[in-house]
């Protein structure tokens, strides 16, 4: 289970900027008719960052480890809901992007 700390300090640390948390909410995203993701996304709200007022983050396990990868998307078009965020996830890891 993520701790809403530890991704205040994921928000915090990828985009150099305050975060506070404004809610949570339940994202079940599908790909051609199946399940693609589920789980909570947390919206924060950035102080300081030049391009964005909003961050969705989430964490899910890495694969074969104990540890989670941590997601923190910028609310930047077309990113503009929690959902969207979590498409430009599954986009960046399928293409094998790094940030």
């Amino acid at each position: 289970m993520q701790k809403q700390q530890d991704l205040i300090r994921a928000v915090e640390s990828l985009h150099n900027c305050r975060a506070s948390h404004r809610e949570a909410v339940e994202v079940h995203e599908t790909s051609q008719g199946r399940p693609a993701w589920e789980g909570v996304v947390h919206v924060f709200d950035l102080e300081g960052h030049p391009e964005a007022d909003t961050c969705y983050a989430w964490s899910a396990p890495v694969e074969g480890s104990d540890n989670r990868k941590f997601y923190a998307v910028l609310h930047i078009p077309p990113v503009d809901s929690p959902e969207k965020a979590v498409r430009a996830a599954i986009v960046s890891d399928f293409r094998g992007d790094t940030a």
